[in-house]
């Protein structure tokens, strides 16, 4: 539609130019007419009256060929949209072919919270495209519409609901391998459980989370080497249950570690100005108490500092000196989900110091590359 408008704007200008002075300064008569009737019904009109004369004249004299130079030029800037238009068109469909359609996704999040950088590390490792909401950890106005409360929580095409980290992770792995499979499929396969556990608080769970759901076929050709998929199903329920219990204590060890970790929140969060405030003292206090209750709670050492470094340095024992990563010469899923929480650490003193002290520096590099350039694409 566009387009025919705009060739028909370049035929009148190409007839006012080839057409006799004469016969356009009555056409351009008639136009001006039209205009200027118009202009008065709305008020407009300039009210001299010899406006209008004067300006049919100067169109005698000359003003038609300025016109039709001013209906080439419209007809050629509306063509030249029309043509940038289908362009971006054109390329938005071909990125959608070499993407494979991927669906669109949208992940709410806390950029700090270490499950959230677990799913942010595959995304990016496998080259997937997502959007960002940045959660208020106080309000949480942004999942407000959500019944699950926690982050990070994943949107799929605006319509299905993906939520805790490693089921977002395994779904996902395996609607790229199982292309035959749905989401809404695969994602049945890990049932929501509903439990209270030993502090009396009500918790949810999900079975199979560490599981992809492949056929034989599929699972052999993800998984050659035997014991492969144990080892790595193995890593990623220790980065869960172990290793991120380990954070806090450590990026709270001190007052002023505490009072880092939180200027640290509040400048990569969600926070207003009062909230903020708030968050950095006052959250800061709060932590440094809470760190000292949840090292009791998992049993660690008076120097917190040594059990992370002791579970750093298991983590590269296992990965052993022939691999550069547990998958290989390529991440696997627990090698994203140690790298998903190491990371939340960086900036602090308690990442410094792991790097100096243990092992994992030349691991951790590798993988900061891997996901950067989304290796895993390929």
């Amino acid at each position: 539609m566009a387009a025919a408008c705009s060739r028909s704007l370049c035929k009148v200008g190409r007839s006012f130019l080839k057409t006799p002075a004469t016969v356009r300064s009555g056409t351009a008569s008639f136009l001006l007419g039209n205009a200027a009737t118009h202009s008065s019904r709305r008020g407009l009109s300039s009210g001299l009256p010899g406006f209008r004369s004067r300006l049919v004249s100067s169109v005698r004299a000359g003003g038609g060929r300025v016109l039709g130079c001013a209906f080439l030029l419209g007809g050629g800037l509306g063509l030249y949209q029309t043509l940038k238009l289908s362009l971006q068109q054109h390329l938005a469909q071909e990125d959608s072919k070499v993407s494979g359609g991927s669906p669109k996704m949208t992940l709410y999040q806390y950029k700090t919270c270490p499950f959230c950088s677990k799913v942010r590390a595959f995304l990016d490792f496998y080259g997937l495209p997502y959007e960002i909401v940045e959660v208020n950890p106080v309000m949480r106005q942004e999942i407000k519409w959500s019944s699950y409360r926690k982050v990070p929580i994943l949107m799929v095409d605006a319509e299905l609901q993906l939520n805790d980290s490693s089921v977002i992770i395994s779904s996902l792995r395996t609607l790229m391998i199982s292309k035959e499979k749905s989401l809404s499929d695969i994602i049945r396969c890990y049932p929501e459980m509903k439990a209270v556990n030993d502090r009396g608080k009500e918790v949810t769970e999900y079975n199979n989370k560490y599981w992809l759901m492949l056929s034989e076929a599929q699972n052999a050709d993800v998984y050659p080497a035997k014991g492969m998929q144990k080892e790595e199903m193995k890593w990623r329920q220790w980065a869960d249950d172990w290793l991120v219990h380990l954070i806090s204590p450590n990026v709270y060890r001190t007052t002023g570690e505490a009072l880092a970790s939180f200027d640290y929140i509040v400048r990569e969060g969600k926070f207003g100005t009062v909230e903020g405030f708030f968050a950095k003292y006052v959250g800061a206090a709060a932590m440094f108490i809470i760190s000292k209750r949840l090292k009791n709670r998992h049993n660690l050492q008076d120097d917190v500092r040594q059990d992370l470094y002791k579970a750093v340095n298991d983590w590269v024992a296992a990965i052993g000196k022939n691999r550069k990563f547990m998958g290989g010469d390529q991440p696997n899923l627990a090698d994203l989900a140690v790298f998903g929480v190491l990371r939340v650490m960086e900036g602090l003193q308690a990442f410094d110091d792991m790097m100096e002290n243990t092992k994992v520096k030349h691991w951790y590099r590798r993988m900061e590359r891997a996901t950067l350039n989304h290796e895993g694409r390929s």
